[in-house]
């Protein structure tokens, strides 16, 4: 089995999050896809039109939900799956 190079971004301090830095960070994202930035992980521009459609999609999926709100089933799978991810998350960190 190979190796996995070492996390180049260890150690590195994440900023803060909240919608605004979200919204940028798949926008950048998009931009990285479409070959108009470079990855900042390789250095190199690559065009992924899948992939900039798919996170295009996703900013536009978030517009319509924020415009129309979550539906019921919606609500109850994004609270259980926060909470799942969030016990799991302590429970490995312990914090």
């Amino acid at each position: 089995m190979a190796e996995c190079k070492e996390n180049p971004m260890k150690g590195m301090p994440l900023p803060e999050m909240n919608f605004t830095t979200f919204i940028y960070s798949l926008s950048s994202s998009a931009m990285v896809a479409l070959g108009e930035a470079p990855d900042p992980s390789t250095g190199k521009t690559d065009y992924q039109p899948h992939l900039a459609k798919h996170t295009i999609d996703v900013l536009g999926m978030l517009q319509e939900k924020f415009d129309k709100g979550l539906e019921e089933g919606e609500k109850k799978l994004l609270c259980d799956l926060l909470y799942n991810l969030r016990m799991s998350y302590v429970n490995k960190t312990g914090k």
